[in-house]
């Protein structure tokens, strides 16, 4: 039998080393791209859906990137040359993304941005999968939270050193982003390069037949791979039928003037009918040998786990997305009595938002040590729970709270959780996954994490304008009580997926 071999410390952390610079990317933009969007005027309820360009590019690249990737082997390996193209093109995307003059510029280039990251991103998560045993997964996604956590505190608190450190102007005129954020992002783009680039040089990949040896001597329920051809007939009655349920909601939101927001969702529907129609076309071929069909299929057949899972994912990360798109305007209305994105207290708030969010990834850097731990006695389902509970409680606070100096206590409790969310799911799931699909399961997996973000930008505006006033803060209120559904979700994944290695 051939077993993987265990990778010491060092080893571990080379090969997530470049996470950090990912998180200098994600976590400037999580942070900051609501400022940039009300600085060159958008209004309060349209922030969401020009948000939209960070799922979507998620939901369409990750499993392409992940299809991909299982299918390269060159030079620089399987994993590698993804990470190095998307650090590339985002760290230029950063550079521009301060400097756009109006706002259709600014979503365009969050598109782009987006789109990069989840280049480099993808391949990171399917990169630990491949190199380690099941029972040191839990302990290298919890690195990869580590560093995840270091760069987002540096990252998000950037603006706040600029402007109180170096004495970078926090304000600007009308329209203008301020040079406290656009040196924020030109450093995170150097930052981005400069770590991802680390791992690429500094590591090593199993080549394709090494990894099928080792799925040779793994445990037949910890390489599920459902082969089962799913007829064509069912591709094209599932296909028409989410198609006219699509072309159905686009009518209706039409003629009864619903929320434009809305055609976000309706347009899923419809693509998702097109992309059945065209799989059973290509089934009834005989052209199955593609990446379209493939990741179709895969999406039909992916194992039990991965199913159980997605509903964790999509409460999870629907009340994440809530944070971040309302974290800035909720604390600078709500606790700074702000809604001029011009005003000095507007930019106190976003700053302070800016320290929180960086100490919401200082604490998950820490928690990830004590996850990793904890998840080894107690297992990976009940310390998820735990952790989420904590996390919703957190976000739930924040409107309970009228000094913004005592939200840090929040923010430790959704770090807490934030830890979790990018450990434990994917201990889980990589546990249950055959190694030369590890990539596109990783990608597909992504589904459940952008459907949640696509849902929440299409309805979140709606819901505050028509129950709460569009008053932000109830936002971060919907999150937490979001986060907890999670938690208890956790209960519905099977004991069996415990990695036992």
């Amino acid at each position: 039998m051939t077993r993987k071999p265990q990778l010491q410390f060092w080893q571990i952390w080379n090969m997530c080393f470049g996470f950090l610079g990912i998180q200098f990317g994600f976590a400037l933009q999580n942070a900051n791209v609501s400022r940039i969007f009300q600085t060159l005027g958008a209004e309060i309820d349209a922030i969401p859906i020009l948000w939209i360009a960070a799922p979507l590019t998620g939901l369409i690249v990750q499993p392409i990137i992940g299809y991909m990737s299982d299918r390269t082997w060159n030079r620089l390996g399987r994993r590698r040359p993804y990470f190095l193209v998307g650090a590339i093109l985002a760290s230029l995307a950063l550079f521009i993304m301060p400097n756009s003059p109006v706002l259709w510029v600014a979503a365009g280039m969050l598109w782009i941005m987006d789109a990069s990251i989840n280049v480099s991103m993808e391949p990171f998560r399917a990169f630990v999968g491949d190199m380690l045993p099941e029972k040191q997964r839990t302990g290298g996604f919890a690195m990869q939270t580590f560093f995840i956590g270091i760069g987002g505190v540096v990252a998000s608190a950037l603006p706040y050193v600029m402007t109180n450190w170096f004495d970078i102007s926090n304000v600007a005129a009308p329209g203008v982003v301020p040079d406290s954020v656009k040196w924020s992002f030109y450093l995170g783009g150097a930052a981005f390069l400069l770590a991802v680039s680390w791992t690429v040089f500094r590591t090593r990949e199993y080549s394709p037949e090494e990894l099928a040896a080792f799925d040779a001597s793994r445990p037949a329920a910890h390489v599920a791979d459902d082969v089962t051809l799913r007829p064509a007939s069912k591709y094209r009655l599932g296909g028409f039928g989410w198609a006219a349920v699509g072309i159905a909601s686009w009518y209706l939101i039409a003629s009864l003037g619903l929320d434009k927001q809305l055609y976000v969702l309706a347009g899923g529907f419809t693509a998702f009918g097109v992309l059945q129609i065209i799989t059973a076309f290509l089934q009834d071929r005989g052209k199955t040998d593609n990446g379209l069909y493939e990741i179709v299929h895969d999406l039909f057949h992916m194992p039990r786990v991965m199913k159980q899972l997605a509903i964790v994912q999509f409460f999870s990360w629907f009340a994440m997305f809530a944070m971040w798109i309302y974290g800035t305007p909720g604390v600078t209305s709500h606790h700074y009595g702000a809604l001029d994105p011009t005003s000095v207290a507007y930019n106190e708030g976003a700053n302070w938002w800016g320290v929180l969010s960086g100490m919401m990834f200082g604490v998950a850097a820490v928690a990830a040590v004590f996850i990793a731990a904890m998840a080894r006695r107690l297992g990976c389902r009940l310390s998820h729970l735990v952790n989420m509970c904590i996390g919703g409680a957190g976000l739930i606070s924040f409107i309970l709270i009228d000094d913004p100096r005592l939200l840090a206590v929040s923010m430790v409790a959704v770090g807490v959780a934030w830890a979790s969310i990018l450990s434990l799911p994917y201990a889980l799931l990589s546990s249950n996954l055959p190694s030369h699909k590890m990539g596109i399961y990783m990608g597909i997996f992504n589904f459940f994490i952008v459907i949640p973000q696509l849902v929440a930008a299409s309805v979140l505006g709606l819901i505050l304008r028509e129950f709460f006033d569009l008053q932000s803060i109830y936002g971060l209120v919907i999150g937490g009580g979001l986060m907890i559904v999670a938690g208890l979700s956790t209960l519905l994944v099977d004991k069996s997926a415990e990695p036992t290695e």
